[in-house]
């Protein structure tokens, strides 16, 4: 995988005027680009295709963006998601960030902003040989190499950003972080803190952490932020 400048980059992209205006702006980053306009047409070249990521417009005129995430996810669960989207809620972001997408911008964007967020998003999904180890708090541990948790032993199915959420925890462990600090290292920037998405995130990650564990992990400071820690 390429993380840096001439990655290959897929975009779906229904509007052609936003498709060549992406498509020529990355491109003049020394991006390599191919453009879909539909699901289908995104679909064909994913599937014949190496990308290093995907910018996928959720408003698609055949099969939605929000499946195609799903598809694309059910194929390559490593590769980088970046959804576009003219709706901005809280509820709207949630169904992305199930249906797959590691990060969502909201329309119109700052074109700086989507290059900041593509390089962010390449940038940590960097092969696991270079920062490949096992993390460990308690019983718990995280192997960035084959991108999984496991308790006890047991392996947590875990999303591409639920994980990302773990490792930042997890690397901050005994630390309290708020949700400024989550939100500038596991959302990257631009993302709107007045929204309970985060809240809900660990509230998924803590089900999954600790629901049948008598040792919880991850604990609420209320006013603060959390902390992963052993009590």
């Amino acid at each position: 995988m390429t993380t840096g400048l001439n990655a290959h980059l897929l975009l779906v992209e229904d509007e052609p005027k936003v498709a060549t205006f992406i498509k020529k702006g990355l491109q003049t980053q020394a991006y390599t680009v191919e453009a879909a306009l539909t699901g289908e047409e995104g679909k064909q070249l994913f599937d014949t295709t190496a990308f290093d990521l995907v910018i996928l417009d959720v408003n698609l005129p055949d099969i939605s963006g929000l499946e195609l995430a799903e598809y694309i996810r059910s194929k390559n669960a490593k590769v980088p998601i970046l959804m576009l989207t003219a709706l901005d809620t809280t509820a709207d972001k949630l169904l992305g960030f199930e249906a797959g997408a590691d990060d969502y911008l909201a329309k119109p964007f700052d074109f700086l902003e989507l290059l900041a967020r593509l390089k962010a998003l390449l940038r940590r999904s960097a092969p696991a040989e270079e920062v490949g180890r096992v993390m460990r708090v308690a019983d718990l541990e995280l192997d960035l190499h084959e991108r999984v948790a496991r308790r006890r032993g047991q392996t947590i199915e875990l999303t591409a950003r639920e994980f990302a959420l773990l490792e930042y925890l997890m690397r901050n462990a005994g630390r309290v972080v708020s949700r400024v600090d989550i939100a500038e290292q596991v959302w990257d920037i631009g993302f709107d803190t007045g929204t309970n998405v985060i809240d809900v995130y660990v509230s998924y990650l803590r089900a999954k952490i600790d629901k049948d564990s008598p040792t919880k992990l991850i604990h609420t400071l209320i006013g603060m932020g959390y902390v992963l820690k052993e009590k």
